[in-house]
């Protein structure tokens, strides 16, 4: 429950917006940025409601995948695509902010913190993004023969390079090295103890954890120009891959300059940006993280950006041919993931 408090801040138009009424939007913003997407869903991220109204977005290393990302990169993209979420639901909501990323204190798990400095109309393109977080899925199913237009793609190049970080579309010249590089990943990940414990760990989760990726939601194996990876080792994969085979899909590297923390981070809210875009624009979408996981592939992957800047996570775009609904996706409960600092 949000304490009643009479002061409020002063925003830089000059209004004063009543501090209850931040409060209950920042509480609205973090919930809403439990749609976003992360490796093996794994919500690895924490926010605090402060008493002088701000909202701070700190990293929960208890859900870091070490086999796969022991220097926090993942983990960091992650975060940086629910801070994105939470910058969108405040915009929609009226609301202008600032966020100040990393800021100095010493604690490295402290990621951003955003503050309201006035009011604003929505704009119309957040709008559209906003909408289609609710219905944005992983589809680990195939895509189909059709091809994603040219237009679509120069639109989601521009919303990534609007948020920092960049787009390389993968050529079919290009292709067979993904597909390489991705095959690679997945036959060293399971051959390694520690990864096969924590995918087991992420896709066998109690019911009451609301994260994780279940059978339910896997996708059995197939024919595809790239693989995806296995989630269900144990069990039986409750979806079909489909009779598309990724002919007509697009494969986008996200990439930027580097691979500092705050890079990273920046590169989660480009993801963001680019997978509601796409799905506003009537696409079905797939983060593909594996071969970023471990150096070699990751070196690959540079290779195919020639070397220009350091790859994030591939996203494979496109369209299914299969108009069946996904299961509902598992998010945490608000409370779980949010804390007012009285």
């Amino acid at each position: 429950m949000i304490p009643d408090r009479s002061t409020a801040p002063t925003a830089a138009d000059g209004t004063a917006v009543p501090l209850a009424e931040v409060r209950a939007a920042f509480g609205v913003a973090a919930a809403y940025a439990l749609l976003a997407p992360s490796v093996f869903n794994t919500q690895p991220w924490r926010w605090q409601i402060g008493r002088d109204a701000v909202l701070t977005l700190r990293a929960d290393r208890s859900r870091q995948v070490h086999s796969v990302d022991a220097t926090r990169r993942l983990l960091l993209v992650s975060c940086g695509a629910a801070l994105h979420h939470a910058r969108l639901a405040l915009a929609v909501a009226g609301y202008r902010t600032e966020v100040v990323r990393f800021p100095r204190g010493g604690d490295p798990d402290v990621l951003a913190r955003i503050t309201v400095t006035g009011r604003q109309d929505p704009d119309p393109e957040q709008s559209r993004q906003h909408a289609a977080g609710r219905r944005r899925r992983t589809d680990r199913r195939a895509f189909g023969d059709r091809t994603v237009p040219e237009s679509t793609l120069r639109r989601l190049r521009a919303v990534v390079e609007a948020e920092g970080a960049y787009l390389h579309l993968v050529r079919d010249d290009q292709m067979p090295m993904l597909a390489v590089a991705t095959a690679n990943a997945a036959s060293v990940e399971l051959d390694d103890p520690g990864y096969r414990a924590e995918l087991r760990r992420w896709t066998n989760r109690p019911p009451e954890s609301r994260d994780g990726v279940p059978a339910a939601s896997a996708v059995r194996q197939g024919l595809r120009r790239v693989p995806i990876r296995e989630h269900a080792l144990d069990g039986t994969p409750g979806l079909e891959v489909g009779d598309g085979t990724d002919r007509g899909a697009a494969y986008a590297i996200l990439f930027g300059i580097g691979d500092a923390p705050a890079d990273l981070l920046a590169g989660g809210e480009a993801l963001s940006a680019l997978l509601l875009t796409a799905v506003a624009e009537g696409l079905a979408t797939a983060p593909l993280s594996d071969p970023i996981e471990l150096d070699w592939p990751r070196w690959l992957m540079r290779n195919l950006l020639a070397d220009i800047g350091e790859p994030y996570v591939v996203v494979r775009l496109g369209f299914v041919d299969d108009p069946s609904p996904l299961p509902p996706v598992l998010r945490r409960e608000p409370a779980d993931v949010i804390e007012y600092a009285d």
